[in-house]
């Protein structure tokens, strides 16, 4: 989220790729992950996204918070009143890095909408997820998600990890012109999550369509409001047919916190939001909860969807949306 909100800024044209940020004190001695900022010095905003993207920095996430909120606690109120726009009924956040907060929470379906919205309204910056590496200082920043040029179709996202919430991941998958994202919290370790990720990959995106089963992704005017508008990507780009079926499983957990050719802007029309199904999200902590199923944007028991799913058990949190 904290990467949405700067996309916006740079859509809008008050940040640009070159603009240095000021690093201050706080953002300085923020704790590891991160790049080792000092105070008073000042950062690029394009090595500032390739430093989250990477290797999750918490300096340079501070040093985004404070450039756009003032403070990062401001920052975090923008940032959960974005999460109940695109949806994300079940996701507070109280800092801009993800790390350990009493009343941060999220839920493997909110950061599947989320990885859905960011790639769809932001296709141009999007692309920043597939970094394998950037030099920064002299120094080779390696991306820590390790399934990027591994499995195919993987063209993003994010990995994350704290004491708390465990080892975590959202992964965009492009394959044979369908897409999923799928979201696994709770990992007891790196090798674990990605295992279970690849596994999730491999099951659902079988069962995913070439043809859009899911709504655009909307973002609404207010909290209480029901109508919303389709989301227009800020630099359109020309994709395949729009897939997914996905399926998976939900858990709650603790929040972890590109240039293409221009195709025609799609129309914007008024949509009505989705029901997302209720859900009971908790604390940070690893997840080992039942989960159950979606198939085709459809939660798995609903009526629609009798035909299509099946429940599913695992020791991990995780979840697959469609695009």
């Amino acid at each position: 989220m904290t990467l949405y909100l700067l996309f916006e800024q740079l859509e809008a044209g008050k940040l640009k790729l070159d603009t240095p940020l000021d690093v201050s004190t706080q953002a300085a001695v923020a704790r590891p992950v991160k790049l080792g900022l000092k105070a008073n010095q000042t950062i690029k905003v394009e090595d500032a996204i390739k430093a989250l993207v990477t290797k999750s920095a918490n300096d340079a996430a501070v040093v985004i918070s404070e450039a756009i909120g003032g403070s990062e606690g401001e920052f975090a109120k923008l940032m959960t009143l974005k999460a109940r726009m695109l949806g994300m009924t079940n996701t507070t956040y109280i800092n801009a890095s993800g790390l350990p907060a009493e009343e941060q929470i999220t839920t493997a379906r909110d950061q599947a909408i989320l990885g859905r919205a960011i790639q769809h309204r932001f296709p141009r910056y999007y692309q920043y997820f597939s970094t394998p590496s950037f030099q920064y200082r002299g120094a080779e920043i390696r991306n820590h998600n390790h399934l990027l040029g591994q499995v195919k179709g993987v063209d993003g996202i994010k990995t994350g990890y704290t004491d708390a919430s465990g080892y975590n991941l959202t992964s965009s998958v492009r394959r044979d012109d369908k897409h999923i994202v799928a979201v696994v919290l709770g990992g007891s370790s790196n090798s674990a999550r990605d295992a279970r990720m690849r596994q999730l990959i491999e099951e659902h995106i079988s069962q995913a369509s070439a043809q859009r089963t899911a709504p655009i992704m909307v973002e609404t005017a207010g909290e209480d409001s029901a109508q919303a508008e389709t989301i227009a990507p800020a630099t359109p780009v020309p994709t395949p047919k729009p897939a997914v079926a996905g399926a998976g499983v939900e858990a709650a957990s603790k929040s972890t916190g590109a240039d293409q050719a221009q195709a025609p802007k799609p129309q914007v029309q008024p949509a009505k939001l989705t029901p997302v199904a209720k859900q009971s999200p908790r604390r940070a902590r690893p997840a080992t909860s039942n989960k159950a199923a979606t198939v085709n944007g459809r939660e798995a028991g609903s009526p629609s969807a009798a035909n299509q799913s099946r429940q599913v058990e695992h020791k991990i949190g995780a979840s697959a949306l469609p695009q």
